[in-house]
């Protein structure tokens, strides 16, 4: 069973129109929201890469908000990776 509190990363890629309509802004907001670390940022295809680390728990509710619908833009599609937590990343940056 998974510890809620144990640290982890998610990377999540977000597909669809979501790159100049201030998603990655509206990304940092929820991260901060949940106390997560990390970076949005804008990839050469049209996607957002998505990295935050901090409690599982947290994490899950950041997925769930890219998943919402609520997003600026339109997300069609959020492919996700759990792993181990790197550290290092201090605060949450758009990029």
């Amino acid at each position: 069973m998974t510890d809620e509190t144990e640290t982890t990363r998610l990377t999540a890629w977000v597909h669809g129109m979501v790159q100049g309509v201030g998603f990655r802004w509206w990304t940092r907001s929820r991260a901060l929201e949940f106390g997560l670390v990390g970076r949005a940022t804008n990839l050469p295809d049209g996607r957002v890469e998505v990295v935050a680390e901090g409690p599982r728990d947290a994490c899950e509710r950041l997925l769930g908000a890219l998943r919402s619908g609520e997003t600026p833009g339109r997300v069609d599609h959020v492919a996700e990776l759990w792993s181990e937590p790197r550290g290092g990343l201090v605060g949450f940056v758009e990029r």
